[in-house]
């Protein structure tokens, strides 16, 4: 592939980028080698702390703490994955918790800090419930990807060796979970755990009209070098990934690839509230407000140190 450059991207094999790791859409000037086999702690840990990848779709919350912290990244706004995160805190049914106030001085198990889905969340938990991140003990089971002090009114503990968060509120030593998957004994529905929402959905849909954000909880970092002898990278990555995006789309219309019994309902339903596209790239308005909430999130709970512009965030051209 004469004349193209060799770039290392690491990403999960998502469906809105599949036709770029089987070659069915190209990157022009670019002879790109997918990394698909990692972890989400792996691939952001590789990332932030050796700068592994050219291109690595980085959890965003690692990205504005690196960034804060003076690692050398920059991104473009192409966010291969956004979640709602009501549905991911969990408790010990026998803690006599039943509203996010009920939180208040108990101990909550995470995987760390700057996990994205765990940042959005507590912000959420702060704006919309009035539950600060400093009125609860956070337990946590490993360090941080990107190293950073704690703020000294936020209280931090350890999950002993040897033990999870998740076998931890099991067990009752912990009152609750947030954690960024389904933990497997909420999916075999293990009677000493629930879901704080059961209603997750429900309120989800009802966040969503009120502020219009389905949270970003990745986006697409690059490294610094990498941009600065290669400044035209950011055009034909961001024309690339909405190539892919649109051929995804157009597959998508044949409802029956989906081993889903209604997801053709779900994705009539989808289109309605979203319009025909709900994972818009590029930094529009909406894209802005969402970017502009989980920094105001981070810095709010400690992780980075001063409000960080958009711009300063993102290379577009």
């Amino acid at each position: 592939m004469t004349g193209k450059i060799k770039l290392t991207f690491a990403c999960d094999d998502f469906e809105i980028a599949m036709p770029l790791l089987t070659g069915a859409v190209e990157i022009e000037g670019v002879e790109p080698v997918f990394v698909t086999e990692l972890s989400n702690p792996e691939r952001h840990g590789l990332m932030v702390q050796k700068l592994a990848f050219d291109v690595c779709e980085l959890n965003v919350t690692n990205y504005l703490v690196a960034r804060d912290q003076g690692i050398p990244l920059t991104a473009i706004p192409v966010f291969l994955f956004r979640k709602f995160r009501h549905g991911n805190v969990y408790v010990n049914t026998a803690a006599g918790i039943k509203l996010p106030a009920d939180l208040a001085g108990r101990r909550i198990g995470v995987s760390n800090l700057q996990v994205a889905s765990n940042v959005w969340i507590t912000g959420i938990l702060e704006e919309h419930y009035g539950l600060r991140s400093r009125d609860v003990i956070w337990v946590l089971e490993r360090e941080e990807d990107t190293p950073f002090d704690y703020p000294a009114d936020l209280k931090v503990e350890h999950v002993p060796a040897g033990k999870t968060a998740t076998s931890m509120v099991l067990n009752g030593e912990i009152e609750a979970l947030m954690h960024p998957s389904t933990p497997k004994p909420i999916i075999t529905r293990d009677p000493r755990i629930a879901r704080l929402f059961p209603d997750y959905m429900e309120r989800e849909l009802a966040y969503f009209n009120e502020t219009g954000l389905f949270p970003i909880m990745h986006v697409t970092a690059v490294r610094q070098d990498v941009m600065d002898r290669h400044p035209w990278l950011a055009v034909v990555l961001l024309k690339a990934f909405e190539k892919a995006k649109a051929q995804a789309y157009h597959r998508m219309h044949n409802v029956r690839v989906v081993p889903l019994a209604w997801f053709e309902g779900h994705w009539e339903e989808e289109r309605h509230l979203f319009g025909p596209d709900a994972w818009p790239y590029g930094l529009d308005s909406t894209n802005r407000r969402n970017l502009e909430t989980i920094i105001h999130y981070s810095r709010q709970q400690g992780l980075i140190r001063r409000p960080w512009k958009i711009d300063e965030l993102f290379t577009t051209v």
